[in-house]
């Protein structure tokens, strides 16, 4: 059976690929399915839903002056929470390609300032991908991706990631989505454990509720590490804990005795799941009944005292 040479894989205009194999092989492997055209590249079938090859496939149609952005970037650079099967690409102001379906292309003024490499494939930093995201990406992604690249870094490089995100935010020409993304950057710590955490922490601030601690360490008499919340508010008391279904599955009763324990050494905990996530309406009303308790339900701000600009999602 006719098949391509080991250097041949990968994406192909059809003069390269026809070059590389003669024209009679190639539009054979074209005939029965093997290789397939998208974007107006030539991919092999069996490569097709390979994030590289695609991404790389973006690149080739795009031009040599384009390079990966937003959540491919984001995704390219360790942030599984941007993965997506559209490619997205930014190129400059002179090229004529359009989005078209799987391929989102990006335009704006010093996009393509900041450019890298990684994997042999052209790329913004990551820093560029973050705020372009925070901008324009749905509120939550965008938190959760931004939260998942600042978690590759130490604690003190953080807080010069952030440094060079804002940065970017003062100085972007398009003005659009700026302010809202300047509402979502303080609540980028890198310390959630997974994407539904980073939502639970904007959906709770999106609310009204205080900006809650993250990862707090709860210590016995001894000074050694009992628990570790995944939000609380440790004035108050107050913890805040997502129940994933794959890590709690097989946890109900552990996480019964955690939070008896939990209770006699004086918290109040409030447990989300998936559901609150998309019906935050239970979930918020319990939180605002512990507030309640503690003598704090002062401190949620009322609708008309929230932080303007930021789109919920």
């Amino acid at each position: 059976m006719l098949s391509l040479p080991e250097d041949c894989h990968g994406p192909w205009t059809y003069a390269q690929l026809r070059d590389a194999i003669g024209r009679r092989s190639l539009d054979r492997l074209r005939a029965d399915g093997r290789i397939r055209q998208i974007w107006g590249v030539l991919v092999p079938m069996d490569s097709l839903l390979d994030p590289d090859t695609r991404a790389a496939a973006a690149l080739l149609v795009a031009g040599s002056q384009a390079a990966l952005t937003g959540l491919t970037a984001a995704w390219l650079q360790g942030c599984p929470a941007a993965a997506t099967p559209a490619v997205h690409v930014a190129v400059p102001y002179s090229s004529s390609l359009r989005t078209q379906e799987g391929l989102v292309v990006h335009q704006g003024r010093g996009l393509l300032n900041d450019v890298i490499e990684v994997r042999k494939l052209r790329t913004v930093t990551l820093a560029v991908a973050v705020t372009e995201l925070l901008c324009t990406d749905v509120a939550r992604r965008a938190l959760a991706v931004a939260d998942q690249a600042s978690a590759q870094l130490s604690e003190g490089e953080r807080s010069a990631f952030c440094r060079r995100i804002a940065d970017r935010l003062a100085t972007r020409a398009d003005r659009r989505g700026t302010a809202r993304a300047g509402t979502l950057l303080p609540l980028v710590t890198g310390r959630p454990e997974s994407p539904p955490e980073s939502w639970l922490k904007l959906l709770v601030v999106d609310a009204g509720f205080p900006t809650p601690a993250e990862q707090f360490q709860v210590l016995d008499a001894l000074g050694c590490v009992r628990y570790v919340l995944d939000l609380c508010w440790p004035e108050l008391r107050i913890a805040l804990e997502y129940d994933g279904y794959e890590s709690h599955e097989y946890r109900l009763d552990r996480d019964g005795r955690r939070d008896l324990d939990l209770e006699r050494r004086g918290w109040i905990t409030v447990r989300a799941t998936a559901a609150d996530l998309a019906e935050p309406s239970g979930l918020l009303a319990r939180l605002e009944d512990a507030f309640e308790i503690r003598g704090a339900g002062h401190y949620r701000a009322v609708p008309g005292e929230q932080r303007p600009g930021r789109r919920r999602a």
